[in-house]
């Protein structure tokens, strides 16, 4: 049996094929990826600005730029409310960086994410009152945030809200709701992270005042929060991404090139993957241990120097997370196998669960017991808890059905955070079951692989392997091509890695031997059969002036006899 429920996406249908005028194994992983016009099949593989749309078309864009440009012309003081993960860093940051270009008195403000939260909250709009503030523009937060903005409202202070998180039934009275998930949006795209909301806002004012200051140049920030906040990586997503890697591989800033130093990864060779595990990681390290203004800093710096000692901070910072993690994750776990293994959603809570870690501890309870989770830090008056979740399980459908019990909650389907009073924690905890048990009755947790097609290593080779790297970047929502291939036999196959962490095997079919890596499976030497039917990546390894394949093996299972 296989360790995973294996998916196998139906074929590209004849009348595809025949149209497409490229060949059929990428046609049919372009239809997998909802590529379903051979006339989008170029802008999709070309990833250029076809794929971009017009800014005004998001909701309430007209009057975001009309108040911001009073303000620029006014010489109004504004601020600009971001958020302490990657995507709200480098939205705010953008934003920072362009109105300051247009002559703005700008003003940056990142909230406490243990002290604050978040989102908006009352105590920093009346002091953003106090220092004469006529204007705050949220980047990649605020759409839920209603008494906040009614409170700004009171105080005389306008607020233009660009966010991409799930709204509430009710918007925020500001003067704009810029948010392509709004339900009026006319916007062709809704998969905008925060700081691509943030990037057509800047557009939109470089065509509003005639000034550019939404250039390609700016692409690296939107390419570093789009991705690390897993964002999908189709539609418009794909040429901000594409281009902005282009943009931090050739011309990095000191903050970027540092950390990239600090990430041991090469200078120029940076992916979608890299960032992913090297560097957004790193970034969101500084939110979750010590203050985001620390990220804030590093990316917006101009001196090398400066940028060594941040990202050596960081770099810092980074380890003492790691740690952090790893200590609570097994007290965490220890909790769930002593009395929550069989429950169909894990709830754990404890005061001295780190607030800034909760989000990973629960991702990597997802991640082995299968099944949704939240951990709370409890506190004396109020709790705050991250969830994760799996795709059978929306998470803030969930947490909207307990809506009456939260001061604030918000977030995506598989990835949600809230503050409640610890008086109704319990409450919360029973209601989460009660949920669980209904929406996951039946339900095999087993994680789900979705297979583009099945396809023998032999076929990917030169052309066919070159073909494959036109998908790229990948990500969510596009992934790299997933294949079966059936009954190799097993030549040789041994444990590697720390405490034989990984699985390497070397496998044979048609007389061809290829090199296999199956990352994380090495407590599954034992499942190995002398035939194997693999799930696999194609990597192409490059040592010197060659290039070899080599299997990244996701699952397997024997062969059938």
């Amino acid at each position: 049996m296989s360790h995973s429920r294996w998916k196998l996406l139906p074929p590209c249908p004849d009348h595809l094929l025949r149209q497409a005028q490229v060949p059929s194994l990428l046609a049919q992983l372009l239809f997998n990826r909802g590529v379903t016009d051979p006339r989008e099949y170029d802008a999709f593989l070309s990833a250029d600005r076809r794929l971009a749309h017009d800014p005004f078309l998001l909701p309430d864009m007209p009057q975001a730029v009309s108040r911001i440009y009073r303000a620029l012309l006014s010489g109004d003081k504004v601020v600009i409310f971001g958020d302490f993960d990657v995507d709200g860093i480098t939205a705010a940051l953008l934003l920072v960086e362009g109105l300051e270009l247009l002559g703005g008195s700008v003003t940056p403000y990142l909230p406490h994410r243990v002290d604050e939260g978040h989102g908006l909250n009352v105590p920093a709009l009346e002091e953003f009152k106090r220092a004469g503030v006529s204007l705050v523009i949220t980047a990649d937060c605020g759409v839920t945030s209603l008494v906040e903005v009614e409170r700004a409202r009171e105080l005389g202070l306008d607020v233009v809200v660009t966010d991409h998180h799930v709204l509430l039934p009710q918007l925020p009275r500001a003067c704009a709701v810029v948010n392509p998930k709004r339900a009026d949006s006319t916007y062709p795209y809704r998969h905008l992270a925060g700081v691509g909301v943030a990037f057509k806002l800047l557009e939109a004012l470089s065509i509003g005042t005639g000034r550019p200051v939404a250039g390609e140049d700016v692409l690296d920030l939107v390419a570093l929060g789009t991705i690390a906040d897993m964002s999908p990586l189709t539609g418009e997503n794909r040429c901000l991404v594409k281009t902005g890697l282009e943009v931090l591989n050739r011309a990095p800033r000191p903050g970027i090139a540092a950390l990239v130093e600090y990430s041991g990864l090469r200078q120029g060779m940076v992916t979608s993957d890299s960032v992913s595990w090297a560097l957004a990681p790193r970034i969101n390290a500084a939110g979750r241990v010590e203050h985001a203004h620390l990220a804030f800093r590093l990316l917006r710096t101009t001196s090398a120097e400066e940028a060594e000692r941040l990202a050596s901070r960081l770099d810092e910072v980074n380890k003492e997370r790691q740690s952090l993690v790893e200590a609570h994750w097994r007290q965490a776990r220890e909790h769930v196998l002593a009395s929550q293994f069989e429950r169909p959603i894990l709830v754990v809570c404890d005061p001295g669960y780190p607030p800034g870690v909760c989000g990973l501890i629960a991702n990597r309870l997802v991640d082995e017991f299968r099944r949704p989770a939240a951990v709370l830090h409890v506190g004396e008056v109020n709790t705050k808890g991250s969830c994760r979740s799996i795709p059978a399980f929306d998470m803030v459908a969930a947490l909207s059905e307990c809506s009456d019990l939260f001061i604030q909650f918000g977030g995506h389907p598989g990835a949600a955070g809230f503050t409640l009073p610890t008086e109704k924690v319990e409450t919360l905890a029973q209601r989460l079951l009660e949920l669980a048990e209904e929406r996951l009755a039946g339900v095999d947790l087993r994680p789900e692989i979705t297979v583009d097609a099945e396809v023998e290593p032999s076929v990917l080779v030169g052309e066919t392997l070159q073909m494959l790297q036109c998908l790229e970047p990948f990500g969510q929502g596009n992934p790299p091509p997933m294949f079966l291939a059936r009954s190799l036999e097993v030549l040789e196959a041994r444990v590697v890695g720390n405490g034989g962490q990984h699985l390497k095997l070397k496998l044979r079919k048609g007389g061809v031997v290829w090199p296999a890596i199956g990352f994380d499976l090495g407590s599954h030497h034992s499942d190995i059969a002398p035939r194997l039917d693999i799930l696999y990546n194609p990597q192409v390894n490059r040592w010197g002036n060659r290039e070899t394949l080599e299997l990244s093996v996701v699952d397997f299972q024997p062969s059938p006899s």
